[in-house]
């Protein structure tokens, strides 16, 4: 396959479909009917002799698709950019979509990115899930950069250490009388409500197992996707829970929260991966990222 021979409208078809996560919501991004999204891309997937996406629900991109999505989005940054440095379409905003996790969010990640926003046109597309399932989504082509707790740079783009998110477990001074009485032991952690973020999400699991010898379904938790409602359910005495210094700081200080395992904290490393030939705007706001995050997380294990 000669690849100076791809029609980019079909790999705009692919773009939509995936992160649309739907062929009808793909057809009306596009203002095309659903039929001429799916021939665009069987005619891109005849032209590479193989599928580019997997027809489950939602949609997901193959291998070869992945490597096709994180080759167009690289393309949009840099047309984006001449387009700008040509003074054409000058009131064009720049997409970025970046793949964070939630406690990055909800603590500093807004505001190691506020002087980029502040300067530039920009429509970030944030994809908010667990730490450990972002770089999925930049190997998908879906985002141009993403926070996350693996190591490992995909091919084609870099990964920078930023330090450790560090977490304690607290609970309300009510909830500490309800459960926690006699001691945070074995036996007090079965009946305590605790929380994870999703089911990705095993920081708490493999706490428990390492510290309490507990496994799954030994103990009550609820599944909670936002790093606010976790601090707001555990003042609530909803439940005991793992925040980042960061989100109960305050509460901490005032005594609303207390840390019931001082001697235990969980140190989760993060990563910033950005694909090497993302644009200029993409290492700018690399930069921006990288440098305010070594300001602010731990980088001594």
């Amino acid at each position: 396959m000669d690849l100076s021979n791809i029609d980019y409208k079909l790999l705009k078809a692919l773009d939509a479909v995936v992160s649309e996560q739907s062929f009808e919501r793909a057809a009306q991004r596009l203002f095309i009917t659903q039929s001429a999204v799916s021939q665009r891309i069987k005619l891109l997937e005849k032209l590479f002799g193989e599928p580019l996406l997997i027809r489950s629900t939602p949609p997901q991109s193959s291998e070869l698709g992945r490597l096709l999505l994180g080759h167009y989005q690289r393309v949009l940054q840099l047309e984006t950019e001449l387009n700008q440095q040509l003074d054409l379409k000058s009131n064009q905003s720049q997409t970025l979509p970046l793949a964070v996790n939630a406690d990055s969010l909800a603590s500093w990640l807004i505001t190691a990115l506020s002087p980029l926003l502040q300067q530039k046109n920009v429509q970030l597309n944030l994809f908010v899930q667990d730490e450990s399932t972002t770089w999925e989504r930049m190997r998908s082509g879906e985002a141009l950069a993403c926070l996350s707790s693996k190591e490992k740079a995909i091919s084609g783009s870099d990964s920078h250490f930023l330090g450790y998110m560090e977490y304690i477990c607290v609970a309300s001074p009510d909830f500490i009388e309800r459960f926690f009485k006699q001691g945070v032991n074995k036996e007090s952690l079965k009946h305590a409500p605790a929380m994870s973020f999703d089911q990705h999400d095993d920081m708490h699991l493999a706490f428990l197992r390492e510290h309490f010898q507990l496994e799954m379904g030994q103990y009550p938790c609820h599944t909670i996707r936002s790093s606010e409602a976790f601090v707001d359910l555990t003042l609530a005495s909803g439940a005991y829970s793992f925040n980042t210094e960061f989100s109960v700081r305050e509460h901490l200080r005032n005594g609303r929260l207390i840390d019931i395992l001082p001697e235990h904290k969980v140190r989760v490393p993060l990563y910033w991966h950005c694909w090497q030939l993302g644009g200029e705007l993409m290492q700018e706001l690399s930069m921006q990222v990288i440098n305010y995050a070594r300001q602010v997380l731990e980088t001594v294990n």
